[in-house]
């Protein structure tokens, strides 16, 4: 056979890959070889420059548990996490946006009464959200699934606490007229994990590695079309510069200091305390396939 260089090379290496039975793995893996090839003959790496890329991604794998997703935090502070939501969430006008749902979910929180503490023992000024769920159409959506997590008044995710037990995440569910009410601490910006490989990437580079104030929540009902979200806390000073560029302007809140006095559960409170009003709506199932085609 040949010796073959460059494009032919790259050629050679795609008709090997056309024997492939399913086409949409055909499609991916041509494409990825594809740009690849064009990404080392641009860059043109030498041997020792490539074999520390394949050591920046084994060490990107060894930084993963069922906690942290070191490759997640890749994805997102390279843009990539926020390209695939918009290919993946065009929503009808007047849903509530996407955004990117980070490194930090984890499953199976611990369900928590409509205006209860999913705080409890946290740091942290008390928070509390308030609002509906709702359809496009102006129905309230009744049972809905709120699925919350956040970091709490230190700028920390149960995963660096590595608390034994659930720490600032919780599952609320709406009430029969949409409505919920949450109870938590507020969060405060934070920078992002600077402890693994994709902190000492960025402390080789000047761009900011923090991330805006805010609250996440995955919702969803039977009928609807789930979202993935944040609230975020309007006038944070990394509003405009998230590491992660997930800030959508119609997710940005108010988070409104109030006095000491009654909060929105009911409870009374002796010491200041955040109030957020937030109502989601949610596209009706149907809607969103028919936008889909």
């Amino acid at each position: 056979m040949a010796y073959e260089t460059g494009a032919e090379f790259t050629k050679s290496v795609l008709k090997r890959w056309e024997d492939i039975p399913d086409p949409r793995l055909r499609e991916v893996m041509q494409s990825a070889i594809k740009h690849l090839h064009a990404f080392v003959s641009e860059v043109q790496p030498s041997g020792a420059e490539w074999f520390k890329a394949i050591e920046f991604l084994t060490a990107i794998g060894h930084k993963c548990d069922d906690k942290r997703q070191e490759f997640i935090l890749a994805s997102d502070v390279m843009g990539v996490s926020m390209l695939v939501d918009d290919i993946n969430n065009r929503r009808l006008e007047g849903a509530t946006p996407s955004t990117v749902e980070g490194p930090f979910h984890i499953a199976d929180a611990p369900e928590i009464a409509n205006g209860d503490s999913m705080a409890k023992g946290a740091p942290g000024i008390p928070c509390f959200v308030t609002g509906t769920v709702r359809g496009l159409s102006g129905k309230p959506v009744a049972s809905a699934m709120l699925d919350l997590w956040q970091t709490d008044g230190e700028g920390l995710y149960e995963e660096q606490r590595r608390t034994t037990e659930p720490w600032m995440r919780g599952i609320y569910h709406s009430q029969a007229d949409g409505s919920y009410t949450i109870r938590t601490v507020a969060p405060i910006s934070y920078t992002i994990p600077m402890d693994g490989p994709i902190g000492a990437l960025f402390g080789r580079t000047t761009m900011s590695h923090m991330r805006p104030a805010h609250i996440h929540f995955a919702i969803s009902a039977p009928g609807y079309s789930s979202v993935t979200t944040h609230l975020f806390q309007k006038g944070d000073e990394y509003i405009d510069n998230d590491v992660v560029y997930g800030v959508k302007a119609p997710l940005i809140v108010e988070f409104v200091k109030r006095p000491p006095g009654k909060a929105p559960n009911g409870e009374t409170m002796t010491e200041p305390f955040y109030e957020v009003k937030y109502d989601f709506i949610l596209e009706e199932a149907q809607a969103a396939l028919a936008a889909a085609e």
